[in-house]
């Protein structure tokens, strides 16, 4: 396990691996990206690496096909939400190197209104990932075969996993027995939000019995 453990292929120092044991990914990353490579950092054990959102493919191929690297398994595609930030989202890929039992994180960053090429050409479970970024972040993925909703029902408006979709939602659905089909219609709280305390009866309360209070008088 090259890139798991502090292996020096490299002719490392130990106590340096001992501080850094993704060195070796750190430097066959940058070796394979260049340039392309805009920021590294280790963030939870695991080597994340910026790169531009219009290279991101190219990267992702060369990731896949570089012989010391080897990542050829797509774990998962994420999005994140950065309302306040710009440009306003993250689009985050997670690999593996089976042959060399390494894991890396590659990010982009991407504005509201850009998109991103896809990925399905180089990996071709990235299809159903992106699908369910654009439909929960809204993030178009530029070349798609078929990019459109997969968790969400027909006709849903807006995106639930962005962080100014409100809590329930724009619309409601139910079953109309007079038009015999589902109607989407405006939501309508029978209440509004209440506030709860949480707190256990058998710890909360300080009420004092009637039989306390004539016992005291």
């Amino acid at each position: 396990a090259r890139y798991g453990a502090p292996v020096h292929s490299r002719g490392r120092d130990p106590s340096e691996m001992a501080v850094d044991p993704l060195a070796d990914l750190r430097d066959g990353v940058e070796a394979c990206l260049g340039k392309r490579a805009l920021n590294t950092e280790t963030a939870w054990k695991e080597l994340t690496v910026q790169v531009d959102s219009g290279e991101v493919a190219d990267c992702l191929q060369a990731l896949r096909d570089d012989s010391e690297l080897g990542m050829a398994l797509l774990i998962d595609i994420c999005g994140v939400d950065w309302p306040a930030r710009e440009p306003r989202f993250d689009v985050v890929y997670h690999l593996l190197s089976l042959s060399e039992v390494g894991r890396l994180r590659l990010k982009i960053q991407v504005g509201e209104d850009e998109s991103v090429p896809s990925a399905v050409g180089v990996f071709p479970a990235a299809n159903w990932y992106e699908r369910e970024v654009f439909d929960m972040y809204g993030i178009e993925f530029e070349g798609h075969p078929d990019l459109r909703r997969i968790l969400t029902d027909y006709g849903f408006r807006g995106h639930p996993l962005r962080k100014d979709f409100p809590l329930t939602g724009f619309v409601e659905l139910r079953y109309d027995e007079e038009r015999k089909r589902v109607a989407y219609e405006p939501v309508r709280l029978t209440q509004a939000y209440r506030d709860f305390d949480f707190l256990s009866p058998w710890e909360g309360a300080n009420a004092v019995r009637d039989s306390e209070q004539k016992d005291e008088s």
